[in-house]
């Protein structure tokens, strides 16, 4: 593998109509037999899968690496979550089960957990191989195929994840991949042997999706943008809060929709505070991200790097302070010239009405706003359509969770940021979606229950 920035790695084939109906009947024929296995039976392919990740997680995070941009050192704790879900829904898969419950008279009824069919998964650029991993764990482990289509941008590395499902031992199309843009997706979401579709992606593409969901009655689960707010108290360990902060904006160019881009610093500590991010954040390494030290790699395409761009450019209109980054970076290495690499940005003076605090930016932009006050500071982190995460830095634990409690977002964290363990639910509120993924919340959105109630003597005429 060499990095080849801004260059043709390779060309796929759009996959239309044709394509995608049978992918959806190859997966519909291999659900038939993966639905009717055990979840123990199921349990020891999906672990099988794990392993082989686990033991080419090297090979396949300079495939992501290449695929995507970030730094190998990001792309290897990727591989490394990818596994644990696989895992951690495989042990899931044969405890999944309904209830008993007794009724009068002898009778009784229980509940059976039954999969979905056909899922689709559409993924995003940011994750490819994660994003994959996180909708195929669930998916699987209740008993469900899935056709799945990565990002047009990043399309390399989920086919690896379709022939590790073969080698571990699903039925054959059971994981089937398509490749292609909006035409796909839509073919995809109008699909009538398609059961239930998870999206993750923009808003205006999640609201798209869910209005062809619609038509079909089809379950949707959309795991949208984000605008998130990141709360420093005066209290905080100041070298934690500067950590946190760093990993709330920095983490894969920018590029991830759980940011908080949003830094809300107590007046007290604001200058302080400020100091020390800028100085943090002029030491990033940029550069050739498959090498160690390099801390962050290149953004996706070159639209996309000037979107960024330009959103600095209308910050610093709207008075907004370039505190440092936000310029255009060139590496020494020629073979990397041609790369989309930014400077990270840090910006000042920030206003809540600001273009650059209200829109997500998706790129390495830090917005510092101060504030005075724990009411003043929850009323203007909640004042925004999105409601993905957020985050606090205190030391006051009773504060933390307090604040935490009238945050309105799905993922909250304390002292940290961006962790995301599979074990706990991932999700949003408001126009962050709906619908969760990881930990056992995500089996609700892969399976469906089913009643049935039992008459052990002979029923009563009414009539």
């Amino acid at each position: 593998f060499k990095m080849c920035p801004g260059r043709v790695l390779c060309k796929l084939p759009c996959s239309g109509e044709k394509e995608v109906d049978l992918a959806v009947q190859s997966a519909k024929a291999a659900f038939k037999i993966w639905s009717q296995m055990s979840g123990m039976e199921r349990c020891r392919v999906m672990l099988e899968a794990a392993r082989i990740i686990r033991e080419q997680r090297e090979e396949i995070a300079t495939m992501e690496t290449i695929n995507n941009g970030k730094s190998i050192f990001e792309a290897r704790v990727d591989i490394d979550i990818s596994w644990q879900c696989l895992e951690y829904y495989a042990g899931l898969a044969g405890s999944l089960a309904g209830e008993h419950v007794q009724l009068p008279g002898g009778c009784f009824g229980y509940t059976r957990r039954e999969p979905l069919g056909v899922c689709v998964g559409i993924g995003a650029w940011n994750y490819p191989f994660q994003i994959a991993c996180w909708k195929a764990g669930p998916a699987l482990a209740c008993g469900n195929a899935m056709v799945f289509k990565p990002s047009p941008f990043t399309p390399i590395s989920v086919v690896r994840l379709a022939e590790i499902f073969t080698e571990a031992g699903v039925p054959k199309g059971l994981f089937n991949v398509v490749q292609g843009g909006a035409a796909t997706g839509q073919f995809l979401c109008h699909h009538p042997d398609v059961a239930k579709i998870s999206f993750t992606g923009s808003v205006p593409t999640g609201m798209k999706i869910m209005e062809m969901a619609a038509k079909g009655i089809k379950p949707v689960t959309l795991e949208l943008g984000g605008k998130s707010p990141l709360i420093i108290f005066s209290d905080c360990s100041l070298e934690n809060a500067v950590n946190g902060a760093l990993v709330a904006n920095f983490l894969t160019q920018g590029e991830v929709c759980s940011n908080g881009m949003r830094v809300f610093v107590e007046r007290k500590i604001l200058d302080t505070f400020t100091k020390e991010v800028v100085k943090r954040t002029q030491k990033i390494k940029i550069g050739d991200p498959l090498l160690e030290d390099t801390r962050m790699g290149a953004l996706i395409n070159r639209p996309h790097l000037n979107r960024v761009q330009g959103f600095i450019k209308q910050a610093k209109e709207q008075g907004a302070e370039v505190l440092c980054g936000g310029d255009l970076y060139v590496p020494d290495d020629p073979k990397l010239k041609n790369g989309y690499y930014m400077r990270p940005c840090v910006l000042g003076n920030c206003k809540d009405d600001m273009t650059c605090v209200k829109e997500e930016i998706f790129g390495p932009v830090m917005s510092i706003l101060p504030f005075d006050t724990e009411e003043e500071v929850l009323e203007r982190a909640n004042a925004t359509k999105y409601g993905l995460a957020g985050g606090v830095f205190t030391r006051d634990i009773q504060k933390a969770h307090r604040v935490v409690a009238a945050l309105k977002a799905g993922m909250c964290f304390i002292n940290n940021y961006n962790a995301s363990p599979v074990e706990l639910p991932f999700g949003g509120y408001k126009s962050s979606g709906f619908g969760r993924e990881n930990g056992r919340a995500a089996i609700e959105y892969y399976s469906q229950l089913k009643t049935v109630c039992v008459e052990m003597g002979d029923v009563e005429s009414v009539f």
